[in-house]
């Protein structure tokens, strides 16, 4: 049962990164629904997960403190790169434009490594119960079609190519695989697995309002990309709800 399900997710990202890859032309609406997406999956499915694992040892404000870590470290690793590409302007567009793909890559492989973190939960899930596995792999399944779509934006927004970003959709289509292959030769304490959910909280509360966010709105019309947004913040926090719901 659980590498149909490593399957499943599989083909989940994929079919989420090939619907952004084949839409370009409404990529603003796409990156608007991301940003929602982002955010939705921070607010209403890591945050309160890393609260849940970690509270009974760390307390709640070594569990915010890791949050703002997440997002502190994104934002100078971001910067980094900005800084980068700022100090090759006025050069060659080629080295700028190189500049703005390593960009895009760190934050498409920030979100593979979050869809690694996703296989690990189903494989330690599956350890508890069959039941529990079952829930916790809804819940993956349901935004690992958003997590495909997030990692095309992140690299279509920064001048990678189709190809680029279809390389890109296969790590992060592989990684939760991956994820749930790699519990079947260790385990992780609920504690560590709850820090490691309000580090990428943090990340991710970085990622949507501060990257995606803000290029929707470039040189688009502000209201439907609003809409994208709440709609896609809205669509997870239905499936996560539903989610819940069912367990």
């Amino acid at each position: 049962m659980i590498i149909g399900i490593g399957i499943a997710t599989f083909f989940a990202t994929l079919l989420g990164g090939l619907f952004a890859i084949h839409l370009k032309d409404r990529l603003h609406l796409i990156l608007g629904f991301s940003a929602g997406a982002v955010i939705g999956v921070a607010f209403f499915d890591l945050m309160p997960e890393a609260f849940e694992l970690g509270m009974g040892t760390y307390g709640a404000q070594m569990i915010a403190g890791v949050i703002a870590l997440g997002f502190l470290l994104y934002l100078t690793l971001d910067r980094m790169v900005m800084l980068h590409l700022h100090d090759h302007e006025g050069d060659d567009p080629h080295v700028i434009s190189s500049g703005e793909q390593a960009r895009g890559s760190f934050g498409a492989g920030t979100l593979s490594i979050h869809s690694l973190l996703d296989g690990i939960g189903i494989g330690l899930a599956f350890k508890v119960s069959n039941a529990v596995g079952i829930v916790v792999a809804v819940a993956v399944l349901t935004h690992d079609f958003s997590d495909g779509i997030n990692t095309v934006s992140f690299i279509m927004k920064h001048h990678g190519d189709k190809a680029r970003a279809f390389r890109w959709l296969l790590v992060d289509a592989l990684t939760p695989v991956l994820g749930i292959i790699a519990t079947m030769f260790f385990s992780v304490s609920d504690t560590t697995l709850g820090l490691l959910l309000a580090l990428f909280t943090g990340f991710f509360l970085y990622i949507g309002p501060s990257d995606l966010l803000p290029e929707s709105h470039h040189e688009h019309p502000v209201q439907m990309t609003t809409v994208m947004t709440l709609l896609g913040a809205g669509t997870l926090y239905l499936i996560i709800r539903l989610a819940t719901l069912l367990s």
